[in-house]
């Protein structure tokens, strides 16, 4: 069998044929059979005698637009005598749908419009079976339609948009970033496929490689500081980049990042800074700031003191976020003493390239003048604090010291000075507002305190806001103004039976003074004695002996022993103090055993005196006991009117409802409405009625007259009244409406007998009483027939 392709791809295209594989050897085959037109001499040159050729390889165009079926080629087997007994079958790729075989003909044609990008090549196999029998006349054989390719696709890039980087001052030449763009065509047919790389847009900074789509950069010395981004367009064709060819295009944002290629510079050769001269250590006096126009850590600056007179009262640093320098107070400031400061501030680059180091120096300098401004300061002491020395016998009035204080200001105004009373409750000392002398207003003593701690302020005159306090501490001298004493109280005594020369107390004594060289006691006695003697030990102390044996309770039981304690300081000071000796009944061995008890009293250091006084205070305290004892069991009186004060002001509440509007004398509507009653009625409500239920007379029926005009007619019958209150009464008077003209039905204040009633006016009174007037009228016509 024979395949036959399209004839004028045949004949225009011979070496297609050098590609034909032989697939069946067999019959003699006639490859032109069905052209009769050609020559008969061509005929007889193609002749082929017992071979048969067939095509395993078709191509077919991609994309055919024609108005009918694109054919593809024609089947023919040897064994079809052209009789029409040959049907041929298509089976394989597309056979049935996107290829068609005329089974008589062997006709092949394409459906469909065809894409190589969607299948390059299809693979069909062709068979010649009989019609009558239905039984293949040749073995099946197998074929492939490649579709040819033409250029129908354009470059595409893997990105639209690529961002690349690269730094600044880079050399000629240095990589920044590769592009890649594919072609759907066919690479192995033809130049549909092969891609050409230009640049479009970026010239002339940067630069792309035609056939690897490497961009460099094109231009040396790109400076970030001068353009930082650049916008890059890169085209793609195919066709070897021939004209006629397809292309794409992409665009690559390039940026310039950083490096160090820009020094730092102060935009002004000299600043001009402020302070007041009280501002704190420690607080900001100015920023300044050197100019980098690199970013990130290459425009990072270090900022010193480099030289200047007041390297030693200021300092600097950086803000790390501002890249500022930061000037602040180191010492604190007198504007009196200087008032300008210049400093020499130098501001370099902490991260250095040592490639760019030719552009440099990477640092700069500038000077700094700083101002201190005055400020109205408060005044100041010449001493803090001032300790001051007095002796105790200072005399009152007499000058002890002095204190200074100047305002620090130039004005130098004058200053007065005082002592804060709360650190002198006592007032015991003084000072002069004008030249701060310090004097006593007391005598001192130093065994009441040593030390007076007083706060003295000076202020300004003519700004008394401005002021200032200093401790003065005072410390009170010694003077020997007091003589020693006993160290404590003795409870002496001596036995009856003692011999002389027996020692029976030692003595020590104190002194409140505070000599320099120590206290040095004297003892003696101020007369001699027969019955006890002194030994002086000379280390302060005393030692009182017997100077007799034999002493007796019954003559005498206590014996007083006049002692004289002198100092040695000057002045002298002594003091005598008595030593009571008590004489009591011991045993052998010298045990106290029994005394008087004037002597145990005496020993306890009460005198008689004393005895008495406390014994007189026991009896006046017990007097005074049954003195308000009997107070209260006296019955007092009580007064007509209870209250602290005798106020003749009374107001008098009546809240007693009772049984009705009539039943109390503190509230009669009855009268307020008939003011014509009798005055007889009247009672005093400060004074207990005889009559405890006095006749009440029945008041006529009449017409109520205004509450009004009865007031003021009991006003004016009150004040004329010679049974009113002495002093001032209020009654209130609750007037309720025009009420029953039967007034009040309580029967409180009823007559004795309920004969005396008569009943017969309820019935005048409406339908409302017709039934209590049936009721108590027949009850009395009851009463009356019993």
């Amino acid at each position: 069998m024979v395949i036959n392709s399209f004839l004028p791809l045949l004949l225009l295209s011979f070496p297609l044929l050098s590609s034909a594989v032989p697939l069946s050897s067999g019959s003699d085959g006639n490859l032109f059979g069905e052209f009769p037109s050609l020559p008969e001499k061509d005929r007889r040159i193609l002749h082929r005698s017992k071979r048969g050729w067939m095509w395993n390889q078709f191509f077919l165009l991609e994309e055919y637009a024609g108005p009918d079926f694109q054919y593809v080629g024609k089947l023919h087997s040897d064994q079809d005598r052209g009789d029409g007994t040959v049907k041929y079958i298509l089976n394989g790729d597309g056979a049935g749908s996107l290829f068609l075989i005329d089974e008589n003909s062997g006709d092949i044609h394409a459906t469909k419009r065809l894409d190589r990008e969607e299948k390059a090549y299809y693979t069909l196999r062709a068979q010649a079976v009989s019609k009558r029998t239905g039984r293949p006349l040749e073995p099946e054989s197998e074929f492939i339609i490649k579709i040819h390719d033409i250029n129908d696709n354009e470059p595409k890039f893997s990105k639209e948009t690529y961002v690349a980087s690269v730094p600044e001052m880079s050399d000629v030449g240095t990589f920044v970033l590769q592009v890649t763009a594919t072609d759907a065509d066919d690479e192995q047919y033809g130049n549909s496929a092969k891609l050409v790389y230009s640049i479009l847009q970026g010239q002339p900074y940067f630069s792309v490689e035609s056939e690897t789509g490497i961009i460099r950069t094109a231009l040396s010395n790109m400076n970030r500081e001068n353009r930082e981004k650049y916008q890059v367009v890169i085209q793609a064709k195919d066709m070897a980049g021939q004209m006629g060819g397809l292309s794409g295009t992409t665009t690559i944002n390039i940026t310039l990042t950083d490096v160090n290629d820009s020094p730092p510079r102060f935009p002004h050769s000299s600043y001009h800074l402020s302070v007041l001269e009280s501002a704190e250590i420690g607080s900001t006096v100015g920023r300044i700031k050197a100019n980098d126009a690199d970013i990130g850590e290459n425009a990072e600056i270090q900022y010193s003191i480099i030289d200047g007179d007041g390297q030693d009262v200021f300092s600097i640093s950086t803000d790390r976020i501002t890249q500022e320098g930061i000037i602040t107070i180191k010492k604190p400031l007198d504007y009196e003493s200087k008032r300008m400061y210049t400093l020499k501030v130098e501001a370099t680059n902490t991260h250095l390239d040592h490639r760019f180091l030719h552009l440099g120096p990477f640092k700069d300098s500038a000077t700094v003048k700083i101002t201190a401004q005055d400020v109205d300061e408060p005044p100041i002491f010449s001493r803090n604090p001032y300790i001051i020395e007095v002796h105790e016998d200072t005399a009152a009035g007499s000058f002890i010291g002095a204190v200074a204080a100047w305002d620090p200001d130039a004005a130098n105004h004058p200053v007065k000075y005082s002592i804060d009373r709360h650190t002198d409750l006592d007032r015991l000392f003084n000072i002069d507002s004008g030249n701060g002398s310090i004097s006593t207003l007391q005598s001192l003593d130093r065994e009441m305190s040593k030390w007076h701690n007083i706060s003295v302020v000076a202020t300004e005159i003519n700004n008394p806001r401005q002021t200032t306090r200093v401790p003065v501490f005072i410390k009170v001298l010694d003077v020997n103004d007091n003589a020693p004493e006993f160290a404590m109280f003795y409870e002496t005594f001596v036995c009856e039976n003692v011999k002389a020369g027996q020692l029976i107390q030692t003595i020590s004594a104190v002194d409140t003074d505070e000599p320099l060289v120590g206290h040095k006691f004297a003892f003696s006695l101020t007369t001699v004695n027969p019955n006890f003697t002194i030994l002086d030990n000379e280390d302060n102390t005393a030692r009182i002996f017997t100077k007799r044996s034999g002493f007796s309770r019954r003559e005498t039981s206590i014996y007083l022993l006049p002692v004289v304690i002198s100092d040695n300081d000057y002045p002298i000071q002594s003091s005598t103090s008595t030593l009571t000796i008590g004489v009591c009944a011991c045993d052998r061995d010298g045990n106290m055993k029994a005394c008087s008890a004037e002597a145990l009293l005496r020993s306890a250091g009460l005198s008689t005196g004393a005895l008495v006084a406390i014994l007189l205070c026991v009896i006046i305290l017990l007097m005074i006991v049954v003195l308000f004892a009997a107070l209260r069991r006296q019955k007092k009186k009580e007064p007509l009117i209870i209250s602290k004060e005798d106020v003749r002001d009374n107001v008098v509440s009546y809240n007693d409802e009772g049984g009705g509007e009539e039943d109390t004398q503190a509230f009669d509507i009855g009268t307020l409405r008939n003011p014509e009653v009798m005055d007889a009625n009247k009672l005093r409500r400060d004074i207990i009625p005889e009559m405890l239920f006095p006749f009440r007379r029945t008041s006529p029926i009449k017409d109520n007259a205004d509450v009004r005009d009865f007031i003021s007619s009991r006003l004016q019958d009150n004040d004329a009244d010679p049974t009113a209150p002495p002093y001032d009464s209020l009654a209130t008077y609750a007037y309720e409406g025009n009420g029953s003209l039967a007034e009040s039905l309580s029967s409180l204040e009823s007559a004795a007998t309920e004969g005396d009633q008569e009943y017969d006016y309820l019935s005048n009174w409406g339908p409302q009483f017709k039934k209590l007037a049936d009721m108590y009228i027949g009850k009395d016509t009851d009463t009356d027939i019993a």
